[in-house]
């Protein structure tokens, strides 16, 4: 009976560690993961620090690259301020693997010190791109994200113009975020992807995660396993 209990043992060892490994090294299970990875193109652009920089370089971690802008009244600080409640929930050593990264749609208003000085309100350690506005739209496009500017305001003849919220149809001027936002409700009204996109680190677009799964816990839930599969 002893060597059955040993063998009961061993195959309960066994188990358990198969059991642990599993635990251990989960597969990201939210989001879309791009078949086939996309190579992101050195588009030239700028840093919050006012530095050279480029789309491909993730200097060595995972990105989780979002576009947004300085002036969104909603939306963006919402994700930013997820994302870092997500990154709180990582290890140092996971934390140390991981960049957040804003690329701006409104690269006119959001020069580098703009872009500095926003993000860190959030988190010292996220990063900002910005540029030539066109060079911006080409990123948007490799990435798949939605950016469309807003339409001009139409001239105020005689004290009758009309802000864009109340000619989309909104109940009242008082419900757009003309008084949030610098530049008022045109501003606002500035259409862009909310999805935060996951880049490796060889600079190539892997993986995307819409905006409800952000707030649903899936990126939060994801992280780690990101940061093994994605984070060399």
């Amino acid at each position: 009976m002893k060597w059955l209990t040993a063998v009961l043992l061993a195959l309960a060892a066994a188990l358990g560690g198969l059991l642990l490994s599993r635990n251990a090294s989960p597969t990201p299970t939210g989001g879309t993961a791009i078949d086939t990875p996309i190579p992101l193109p050195a588009l030239r652009l700028v840093n919050e620090r006012g530095q050279a920089a480029n789309l491909q370089d993730s200097g060595g971690r995972l990105r989780l690259v979002f576009f947004g802008f300085a002036r969104c009244p909603d939306v963006c600080p919402a994700t930013l301020a997820g994302l870092k409640n997500d990154l709180a929930g990582l290890t140092p050593q996971q934390r140390e693997r991981v960049q957040v990264q804003l690329v701006t749609v409104d690269p006119e208003h959001d020069q580098p010190n703009v872009l500095r000085d926003y993000l860190g309100r959030f988190d010292p350690s996220f990063t900002g791109l910005t540029g030539d506005a066109g060079t911006i739209d080409e990123a948007a496009r490799v990435m798949f994200v939605a950016n469309i500017k807003p339409l001009p305001e139409p001239e105020d003849r005689g004290g009758h113009g009309e802000h864009a919220g109340a000619r989309a149809g909104s109940a009242a001027p008082s419900d757009d975020h003309s008084d949030e936002v610098p530049g008022g409700a045109n501003v606002a009204a500035r259409v862009h992807g909310d999805q935060v996109s996951v880049v490796d680190t060889q600079g190539r677009f892997v993986r995307v995660y819409g905006n409800a799964n952000v707030t649903s816990g899936e990126l939060r839930r994801d992280l780690p396993a990101l940061i093994r599969l994605y984070g060399g």
